[in-house]
């Protein structure tokens, strides 16, 4: 019952926070002219050859279909009514429907952020129980100065640096989501992509090829976004065991004889997870934002393009207002994730709900 209620109120929480967001963002394109908001709605690939006069007769057919210049309220209650249905506008940048063009790029996206997050969230743990039970030793020292170098570093000269080295110097590691050979393989129809992460979809399509060179394409980039991250986590993990080490059940079992490791691992990682989760829940937010930074350096078509095209000569509102209500899905989606993931490792938080 407890997991039911933790579910149900999450649910309660994204779409309160959704709409609220939704109605703030469209807030915003009310300072726009109605004409300019007519863009939201305007349909795929309109005729370049129509005269001005047509497309301004097109252009108030659809302010008066939206009502456009009606209050606030009934104009939100249709574009909130276009969105649930898929409508998201058309991108005169991307030339594509934005709901379509953000569906196709996802999976790159998600493919990237989900190897950053599994690479960072153990080795976080790990380190910082490591650095923590260790304390002023080798260890901690080491841990220490890497994790100030983490934290101090910002990811696009990181980015650069392993560009520089891995790619310019010593031609290990490359650019791209794939190498450019397996690009007629990706696009040709015996390639099914089926969940949209390469490196599954490779051996799902028994080309383990591909799925290993997606994830030589996957290591700076994941490196890169998980390097400060793993610092954070890292440095809470270790304040917390550094306490932890001073509680009364600490002293009680090393007094019994329990080996030290058994008492670290078993007791004391347990009582210092909540916490750490917890960082990881409020980072959600800027793990997202520096994913599209790496896209951008290491060229992965990913959701980045949708925000570099959309501000690209002229502002485009569909893509724009697309992109943003993506960016505040998946960072709802993530603290759920994370909020789930803490209810299951500490029973306290379960018996509370």
């Amino acid at each position: 019952m407890a997991l039911f209620r933790l579910l149900f109120r999450l649910l309660v929480s994204m779409v309160v926070t959704l709409f609220i967001v939704t109605a703030l963002l469209y807030a915003t394109v009310m300072f726009t002219p109605a004409e300019t908001r007519a863009q939201l709605y305007m349909p795929p690939r309109t005729s370049p050859r129509m005269t001005e006069e047509q497309l301004a007769k097109m252009v108030d057919l659809i302010i008066e279909k939206y009502h456009l210049n009606d209050p606030y309220p009934v104009q939100y209650y249709y574009w909130l009514s276009g969105l649930v249905k898929g409508n998201w506008g058309f991108s005169p940048t991307l030339n594509e429907d934005v709901f379509s063009a953000i569906v196709r790029r996802a999976p790159t996206t998600a493919e990237l952020t989900f190897y950053s997050i599994l690479l960072y969230l153990p080795l976080g743990l790990i380190s910082g129980v490591i650095a923590g039970s260790k304390r002023e030793k080798y260890p901690d020292r080491a841990f220490r100065v890497l994790a100030y170098i983490a934290t101090s570093l910002p990811p696009f000269i990181l980015a650069i640096v392993m560009m520089a080295i891995f790619y310019g110097t010593l031609g290990w590691l490359g650019p791209l989501r794939t190498s450019l050979s397996l690009n007629s393989v990706l696009s040709s129809a015996e390639f099914h992509q089926i969940t949209g992460f390469l490196t599954i979809d490779g051996a799902l399509n028994g080309r383990w090829d591909i799925t290993l060179d997606a994830f030589k394409h996957l290591i700076m980039p994941a490196t890169t976004l998980a390097f400060a991250h793993w610092a954070i986590l890292g440095r809470i993990t270790r304040s917390r065991m550094i306490e932890e080490m001073q509680q009364n059940y600490v002293v009680a079992a090393q007094a019994r004889g329990i080996p030290q490791p058994r008492i670290t691992w078993r007791h004391m990682l347990r009582n210092t997870l909540p916490p750490a989760l917890t960082s990881s829940i409020l980072s959600a937010t800027s793990l997202l934002t520096g994913v599209y930074v790496v896209e951008i350096i290491f060229n992965f078509h990913g959701i980045s393009t949708i925000a570099v095209r959309s501000m690209d000569q002229i502002p485009d509102a569909p893509a724009a207002l697309g992109f943003g209500i993506y960016s505040v899905i998946v960072v709802l989606l993530l603290m759920a994730i994370l909020d789930l993931l803490q209810f299951f490792v500490n029973p306290r938080l379960a018996k509370r709900q």
